[in-house]
């Protein structure tokens, strides 16, 4: 029995034991090898000592159970309140860690977008001078025009003026100028357009890269503000794993650092290209107009010589004209001297003739008749000389006259000339553009 200073045991009400205990107590009584007829009703018994065994067994698992209950729920409350500090740290971990993330993304976000305006300001800045170099290149359509009609002017004049002179030397060069700066303005042209192109096409790839940023962004600041108060939270099993295609953070930052040092190699690029443009427009506007005060020089100088050799042509006419009147009055000063002269002879031949007559012995050759014999020789002889004068005299007269026809032609050959340098080409170069740089401003 217990001591009376031993706490007693908890009273236990009595209950059936389980069925193992029950086969282990029949198991351990010794069997009787007498007293058959009584053996059924000894083994559904346990003996005192048996009893209370087993009430002394219930009452120390009862004990140890309470125990172990006991040390389980200060294990528990102490897991709670560690799995509650550890959540709280964690929480706060992951809040300051997509709180830094946050940060940077609005970092590239800001650059991006920034990127993204001057990628476009520049765009449009390169497409102003693409229009600049559209505008010049309408603009050297009236040069070229130009320049080809005076040629074609200049292709009729007549035969003798029909020369290759300083004008059309720098007409040509003129022209092939033109040319090359067409040619030029058109492969610039190509070249900015090529290049507006690679401008939007990055400009594009920043703005995706920027809308992701935007969207990412969101997301994490929603994630930022979510609280174990919030009501839009709720289990995701499946989310909790990395997806094969998600990037790293420095290839995360390398994608954006390298959209934006290509935007920036576009930029550059385009600014250097304007720059170019400026040049090209200018450097061929100025040959362009020094080109045209040489062929307007060479065009002046043309047509003062044309004047000069037209006005020597028409002093010289003069001349030949008066030489004309002077030769025709002499040619009728030779006629009326040989008509004179035969009027002379015929007196002469008649008297010499009559004499013939004389009769007989009177048929004298006397002093007379060697007077008339001579007289006519002498007569015959000037009238021979007047003759051939008179026949060179017509002949320098017909001269004359070809040199006058002559003068006269190369006179209205000069008068052509003047007239297609002149009125024709530089009239019409006065359409000519003051300034290719100009022209590419307006509208």
């Amino acid at each position: 029995m217990a001591q009376p200073d031993e706490p007693q045991p908890p009273v236990v009400p009595s209950c059936p034991l389980p069925s193992k205990i029950c086969d282990v107590a029949r198991s351990e009584r010794p069997r009787s090898c007498c007293g058959m007829a009584m053996a059924g009703f000894r083994t559904a018994k346990y003996q005192l000592p048996e009893w209370h065994r087993r009430n002394a067994g219930v009452c120390y698992e009862a004990v140890t159970a309470g125990e172990r209950a006991e040390r389980g729920r200060a294990e528990a409350e102490q897991l709670v309140k560690h799995a509650a500090a550890s959540a709280q740290r964690a929480q706060q971990r992951s809040k300051a860690t997509l709180g830094q993330r946050l940060q940077d993304v609005h970092f590239w976000r800001m650059e991006l977008q920034k990127e993204i305006m001057e990628l476009d300001s520049e765009t449009k800045l390169l497409a102003a001078q693409k229009l600049r170099l559209e505008r010049a290149l309408d603009a050297t359509e009236v040069p070229y025009a130009v320049v080809v009609d005076n040629l074609e002017c200049r292709e009729r004049r007549q035969p003798p003026d029909l020369v290759i002179d300083e004008v059309e030397r720098q007409l040509l060069k003129e022209a092939d100028l033109i040319r090359d700066i067409r040619d030029l303005l058109k492969r610039t042209i190509i070249q900015a357009a090529t290049q507006i192109r690679s401008n939007r096409i990055q400009k594009e790839n920043c703005e995706l890269d920027w809308s992701d940023k935007v969207e990412t962004y969101h997301i994490d600041d929603k994630c930022v503000g979510y609280c174990t108060d919030s009501t839009n939270v709720q289990f995701h099993p499946s989310s909790v794993k990395f997806e094969e295609n998600a990037s790293t953070p420095k290839s995360w930052a390398q994608f954006s650092h390298d959209n934006i040092s290509r935007a920036e190699q576009e930029k550059l690029a385009s600014v250097q290209l304007r720059s170019l443009i400026n040049s090209i427009i200018r450097d061929a506007s100025e040959d362009l107009r020094m080109q045209r005060a040489a062929t307007a020089e060479a065009l002046d100088a043309r047509c003062r010589e044309l004047d000069e050799a037209k006005l020597r042509l028409e002093q010289r006419l003069g001349q030949i004209l008066k030489d004309i009147g002077k030769e025709e009055a002499n040619i009728a000063n030779l006629k009326k001297a040989i008509k004179e002269k035969e009027a002379h002879l015929k007196v002469a031949h008649t008297r010499l003739y009559d004499r013939s007559f004389r009769p007989n012995v009177e048929l004298c050759r006397d002093e007379p008749q060697f007077r008339l014999v001579s007289e006519v020789e002498e007569i015959t002889v000037f009238l021979e000389a007047l003759k051939r004068k008179l026949m060179e005299s017509e002949q320098n007269l017909k001269n004359l006259e070809e040199t006058r026809m002559k003068l006269e032609k190369e006179i209205a050959v000069k008068a052509n000339s003047i007239f297609i340098d002149r009125q024709k080409c530089m009239s019409y170069r006065v359409q000519y553009p003051v300034d290719l740089e100009v022209a590419s401003y307006k509208q």
